[in-house]
This record gives C-alpha cells, structure tokens and sequence, in this order.
C-alpha cells in the first residue's frame, strides 16, 4: 500500500478502488473492522479522502452490495428463462460463498445502487423478452434472489442436517432415518434440488 499522505493531496483513487478494498477488509476482518478510517488507512489516506468517493457509511455498504452484484453476468435465455435463472442462481450462491462475511448485507440491504439497478433491469429485460409480463419477471427475480441468499444464510451457520445426526430415532424415526440418508444428497446437491423445484413451480404460474 502506498504510504500516507497529507490531507487534501491528490492520491489518484478511484469509487471503484475504495470498495475493493473495503471488500478486502471485510472477507479479511469482518463487517465491524469497516469503516472510513479504518478503511483509510488500508489505502493510505486520510479518512476524509474516501468521502469525496462515497458520500457515507451507508453508501460504503450499498457499493459492497453492488461488488457482489454487478460481476455476475445477467442471465441469458437461450432455452427457457428457467434455465437462464438456474446459471444465475447458481454463479449468485458461489458469489456469496466466496465472501461470507458480506451476505449479512445482501440479505439486509436492497440493490439500489445505479449497477445494481442496470443489472436488474438487464435481467428483467431478458425475462420479458422470454414471454414474461415486466410485473412477473420482477417477481421471478426476487424469488430466485431470496431463495438464494436464504440459502446462503443457513449454510453459513452451518449445515442444519448436522443437528440431527444425534436425535434419538425411537422418538423420531423419520427424522433420524432423512438424516442418516444426507450424505447421498450433501449441501450443494439439495441446492439444486429446492432451485429446480422453485423453478418449476413459478414456471407453472405463468
């Protein structure tokens, strides 16, 4: 990193440099090491520096929002807009996997900023060009959107069939004898699992 500079002088940075460093931060110390001075001194500036880049606090955690969101490529539709937001699910969770200290933002904050809204509307216009009303392919996203990042949510406190292996199998059978049968079906194969049926369910409402 380049060392510290006085106040007011140019240093060059980018909106886009700030929040992939304060991405870094976050995968390296978590959520509560964020902030402008601390991310300030990761790049070498005075935390005033950052403010001419992201106006706030809450514009920081909405740009890292918009880090997870804007690289995925928008679903493409070649087949069914079913399969299109399979790929789409698919690449989200491994997103999200890659930077588990920052799903406690996706799940609580909407995508608002400009990218963020480019690629919702990217995706929106490739849903409606597949034969879906605007109304619809909004509600299509989101439920695909939310059924991912739930699913994110849930694995990273760990993998819930874990607290049933002990459970006593005379009092519940059924649940013992699922839970006995996981390793046939482990994290990512019940994923894509839920995702077809979720896919085939809102297929059959439109």
């Amino acid at each position: 990193m380049p060392g510290r500079r006085a106040p007011g002088q140019r240093v060059g940075l980018t909106r886009e440099a700030v929040l992939r460093a304060a991405v870094v931060l976050a995968d390296r110390e978590g959520l509560k090491a964020l902030s402008m001075r601390r991310l300030g001194a990761e790049l070498g500036v005075e935390a005033m520096t950052l403010y001419h880049h992201l106006p706030s606090k809450d514009a920081l955690l909405d740009g890292l929002v918009e880090q997870l969101i804007t690289p995925l490529t928008p679903p493409t539709f070649r087949e069914s807009w079913q399969e299109g937001m399979r790929s789409y699910a698919v690449d989200l969770r491994t997103a999200l996997l890659a930077h588990p200290n920052l799903v406690p933002l996706i799940a609580s904050r909407p995508a608002v900023t400009a990218q963020n809204l480019r690629v919702l509307e990217t995706a929106l216009e490739g849903l409606t060009a597949a034969g879906l009303q605007p109304a619809d392919a909004l509600d299509v996203l989101y439920a695909v959107s939310g059924f991912v990042v739930g699913h994110v949510v849930t694995a990273s406190e760990g993998d819930p069939i874990d607290h049933l292996v002990a459970i006593d199998a005379g009092e519940f059978p059924l649940l013992a004898k699922a839970a006995a049968a996981v390793p046939a079906r482990d994290a990512d194969r019940r994923f894509t699992f839920a995702l077809d049926a979720l896919l085939s369910g809102l297929g059959a409402g439109r």
